[in-house]
């Protein structure tokens, strides 16, 4: 099994979530984030008064999934998020160990 965790542009989540639904990704979860990177964040104003943000808001999705299913996974991920622009975001594979579905514990995919 894998974990796939995405940091995507927020804008970019419902086409994102469509896509890897159409896949058959049963659940996965996701949050608000804020970061820093190559993107600088745009000046903006409050109350008349002009500042520049520290950080930008983005959209981590975290999906642990069979290893068979992680290359569409991801191709989603690339091809629905990509606007081209620096800032699109990254993702990250990790090796998932076990799993375990408290309510009956089930373990490893059938946990899934």
């Amino acid at each position: 099994m894998k974990k796939i965790e995405a940091i995507i542009r927020t804008s970019k989540f419902e086409d994102i979530h469509k896509c890897v639904a159409g896949l058959g990704v049963k659940f996965f979860t996701f949050y608000e984030v804020k970061g820093m990177g190559m993107e600088h964040p745009k000046v903006q104003t409050y109350r008349g008064i002009a500042y520049e943000p520290a950080y930008i808001p983005r959209t981590k999705i975290e999906i642990v999934t069979a290893d068979e299913h992680v290359e569409d996974i991801v191709n989603c991920i690339l091809t629905q998020g990509r606007t081209g622009e620096v800032g699109d975001g990254k993702i990250f594979i990790y090796e998932a160990l076990e799993a375990y579905r408290i309510r009956n514990n089930d373990t490893g995919e059938a946990a899934l």
